[in-house]
């Protein structure tokens, strides 16, 4: 299933995409209300009652008739990998051993904006960067979740535009919390893809193109630190619930290692492509006054 939040006479609701064209979607909010929203659903362990009321359903609207807002508009918490491609390491050129555990840092629900609305270059910099990630969404709550049950716990995938202000990553001695948070810099969806269409995760691609040209090229095969491992790692030290996004890093070829940076301006569009998933597209703008 391909589950996706939309807004469609006002309202926001929730759904599925369907069509040999990812050109429908079935209202499944006026079908199971019980659930409320993505969340609920989620919250609920309900996709087995999505796929069943999707069952021989005709689209409700078109695609194009509605306006995508984030898979799950609110999530608790946007949790985020740094450094994870055995590639993107070697990138940084300071002689630094490969890594045990995981860099991470998390992200604001606002810092993030849906497929097909823009990122925002704000008025403090100029540095806006883009990062092409692959992201879980945890369906089923649990801690100290070990590797052989981690598939449990994740409803589907999603991509990302980890959008980065990179100079105000150096702001701070021991963290880069302010270049990861601007409003509007990053980009999540369009929709989520679940887990059961996915023959595992060791070998899913993803790439990034910039106005068509590809920059960011790999897959999960070079991953320092692996899905079920991260779904191990973090549950250790926090119960992971359901809803909570996961971004599993970006790989080489972000603009700041251009030599020179090529940042983003507006103008640009930034296209985020991971393998079974489709592609999440952003335009770029300044920041409205």
């Amino acid at each position: 299933m391909k589950l996706v939040t939309f807004e469609h006479g006002g309202r926001e609701r929730w759904g599925a995409v369907v069509g040999a064209a990812d050109d429908g979607v079935v209202d499944l909010s006026a079908r199971l209300p019980a659930y409320g929203s993505m969340a609920g659903l989620l919250a609920a362990d309900g996709l087995a009652a999505a796929r069943a009321a999707l069952a021989g359903t005709a689209p409700d609207l078109a695609l194009a008739e509605v306006r995508l807002r984030k898979p799950v508009p609110r999530p608790g918490r946007i949790l985020c990998i740094g450094v994870n491609y055995a590639d993107r390491n070697e990138e940084y050129q300071d002689g630094a051993e490969r890594p045990k555990w995981p860099s991470l840092f998390m992200r604001s629900p606002g810092s993030l904006v849906a497929h097909g609305e823009p990122l925002l270059r704000p008025p403090e910099s100029v540095q806006l960067d883009y990062e092409g990630e692959i992201v879980m969404v945890i369906g089923r709550a649990g801690r100290r979740i070990p590797r052989s049950r981690a598939s449990e716990h994740v409803a589907g995938l999603t991509c990302m535009n980890e959008g980065t202000l990179r100079d105000w990553l150096r702001h701070g001695k021991f963290n880069v919390t302010q270049g990861k948070n601007f409003e509007a810099s990053g980009a999540v969806g369009p929709w989520i893809v679940t887990a059961d269409a996915f023959d595992g995760w060791g070998d899913l691609r993803v790439s990034t193109r910039v106005n068509g040209e590809l920059r960011q090229d790999e897959t999960t095969a070079r991953l320092m630190f692996p899905f079920e491992f991260l779904i191990e790692y973090l549950s250790t030290f926090m119960r992971l619930e359901p809803g909570d996004l996961i971004a599993t890093g970006t790989p080489t070829g972000a603009g700041a290692y251009f030599k020179p940076p090529r940042w983003l301006v507006p103008g640009d569009r930034v296209e985020v492509t991971v393998s079974g998933v489709g592609t999440l597209s952003n335009p770029v703008m300044d920041e409205p006054a």
